[in-house]
């Protein structure tokens, strides 16, 4: 077998370990189901919710930095789980962005949550719980 073609089988192989493994990942980091179907019902708002974070220029400037590339993450059509996978091939985007509002939450606190959130308050509290922040 030549040379080049072991390369790119390793490669692959180590692609297909690394997509596996990140699978897996984002399996264990899910919410509940409860928290997932309420990401999934709230995306729009979300979505509204980060671009308000990500233009917010008191937030520190790598924050920011992270949510124009979680938005951008968002708008592509490609996902890290194809959605031919059951269940957590819609809810991939879910979990990020859970992920990514503990992050925000930790670094900018609860109340920017509160100060830029475009929807009803039955929404933030459901954002709130996703932030893994209590109620408030």
């Amino acid at each position: 077998m030549d040379g080049w073609v072991r390369v790119l089988l390793a490669v692959a192989g180590g692609l297909v370990l690394l997509w596996a493994a990140l699978l897996v990942v984002l399996w264990r980091a899910r919410p509940d189901e409860t928290g997932l179907k309420e990401a999934l019902r709230l995306l729009p708002d979300v979505v509204r919710l980060l671009a308000r974070l990500a233009r917010d220029r008191s937030l520190p400037r790598g924050l920011r930095v992270r949510l124009w590339l979680l938005l951008g993450y968002l708008a592509l059509p490609v996902d890290l789980v194809p959605d031919v996978v059951p269940v957590i091939g819609y809810a991939d985007d879910a979990v990020v962005v859970a992920l990514a509002l503990r992050s925000v939450t930790r670094r900018a606190g609860p109340e920017a949550l509160e100060r830029h959130w475009p929807g009803s308050p039955a929404g933030l509290a459901a954002v709130r719980r996703l932030a893994g922040l209590p109620p408030g």
